[in-house]
């Protein structure tokens, strides 16, 4: 199964998310902000990234851009799970180069379902 990174500063997410992945025999990487998590990002190469939008410092659009502006991290999809769910945030967000924009709550089977869409 796919090695997930996390990025969120929510625990109560970070743990709901890392459940249904678990659960699902997927690896999770977490990271509580943006500039942790492209750390992260570069030094492990995770198959998926899940990216909060709403986080201090680097937000989570800036941290898709630059994961996917990167050449180490280009060909990592990133899967926008958030609580933002206007239509110009939904753009935004696939213009920074977002596979897939998702509003929590998240349904298992909808976040299993675009995984496999991203890493297809």
């Amino acid at each position: 199964m796919a090695r997930v990174l996390i990025i969120d500063d929510s625990p109560t997410e970070t743990y709901k998310l890392t459940s249904m992945l678990e659960k699902n025999g997927h690896v999770v990487l977490t990271a509580d902000n943006g500039e942790a998590g492209i750390e992260l990002a570069q030094k492990e190469l995770p198959d998926l990234v899940l990216m909060d939008i709403v986080m201090p410092g680097l937000n989570g659009f800036q941290a898709t851009r630059q994961l996917a502006k990167s050449p180490e991290t280009a060909h990592i999809p990133v899967i926008i799970v958030t609580t933002k769910d206007q239509e110009t945030d939904r753009v935004w967000g696939m213009r920074q180069g977002a596979r897939a924009y998702l509003t929590k709550p998240i349904q298992s089977d909808v976040l299993m379902t675009a995984m496999a869409q991203a890493l297809a």
